[in-house]
C-alpha cells in the first residue's frame, strides 16, 4: 500500500485535511498530514521533509493550493516519493512562485479577502467560506476560518528550483468553481505537468467541501503508482 502524505496551503494547517484522511482510512490508508510554518518557503520544504523521513515508501506527496509549491520542491531527491498529486494547487516551474502564477490571470478574489497585520496576512472571517469554501458546510467553515494559520508576507515570491514534477507521474484535480486559483490557471499548469487532470465542480477546498471525492481521486493516484502494492 502506498503511503499518501498531505499538504495543506495557506491560512491554513494539517487539520484541513481532517475529513479526507477519514475517507482514505475507510479505503485502507494510513496518510500523513504535515504541518506547515508559513513562515518562510524553505522552512515549509523542511517540515514536509521531516515528515516524509517518518513515513516509509512508496510514497503519493499531496499538495493542496500553495502547498503544491512546496512538494514539488520537497519531493526532490527524495527517492520514496515516488508521484505527485495537486488538489487545486499551484505547480511553479522553475524561476516561478505562487505570487507571480497567483497574478497571470484574472479571477482571484483573494485580494477582496485577505487582510494585512503586521508583517502577517489572513483573510477576514466572515468572507472566509465565500473565498475559500462556498460549497462546504457552514460548520466546517466556521471552524477551517477560526483554526487558520497566519501567513507571512513574501513567503509566497520565493521563486523555486527545478520542481520534481519534471521527473515524476504527476495527478491534477481541478476546482472548476475556485475563486482562488483561477481554473484556468489550473488546467495551464496540469497540461504542462503532463498531469493526469481530473477535474471536480468545487470550490477551492474541495478537501472541506467534497472530502469523499478528495479521497477517490488520492486513492486512484495511488493506485496508479507503479512501486504500489495495492491490497
Amino acid at each position: 500500500m502506498a503511503t499518501i502524505v498531505l499538504v495543506h496551503g495557506l491560512w491554513s494547517d494539517g487539520s484541513s485535511w481532517a475529513h479526507v484522511i477519514t475517507e482514505l482510512r475507510s479505503m485502507g490508508h494510513e496518510p500523513v498530514a504535515a504541518q506547515l510554518n508559513l513562515e518562510t518557503f524553505d522552512d515549509d520544504v523542511a517540515s514536509v521533509r521531516r515528515t516524509l523521513a517518518t513515513v516509509s515508501g512508496p510514497v503519493l506527496l499531496v499538495g493542496w493550493s500553495y502547498g503544491g509549491a512546496v512538494v514539488g520542491e520537497a519531493a526532490r531527491g527524495v527517492a520514496d516519493v515516488q508521484a505527485l498529486a495537486y488538489v487545486a494547487a499551484f505547480a511553479p516551474a522553475e524561476g516561478e512562485s505562487v505570487s507571480r502564477l497567483s497574478r497571470k490571470y484574472p479571477g482571484s478574489d483573494i485580494p477582496k479577502h485577505v487582510v494585512v497585520a503586521g508583517d502577517y496576512t489572513y483573510i477576514n472571517r466572515a468572507g472566509f467560506g465565500q473565498l475559500l469554501a462556498a460549497d462546504a458546510p457552514a460548520d466546517v467553515v466556521a471552524i477551517a476560518a477560526a483554526t487558520q494559520k497566519m501567513v507571512r508576507i513574501g513567503l509566497d515570491g520565493v521563486k523555486v528550483n527545478p520542481p520534481a514534477w519534471l521527473n515524476l507521474p504527476s495527478h491534477y484535480l481541478i476546482a472548476t468553481d475556485d475563486r482562488c486559483v483561477p481554473p484556468g490557471l489550473q488546467r495551464e499548469m496540469a497540461e504542462r505537468m503532463g498531469a493526469s487532470i481530473t477535474e471536480i465542480a468545487s470550490s477551492h477546498a474541495p478537501v472541506l467541501s467534497r472530502p469523499r471525492e478528495v479521497a477517490e481521486f488520492l486513492d486512484r493516484a495511488a493506485r496508479a503508482m507503479p512501486a504500489a502494492v495495492i491490497v
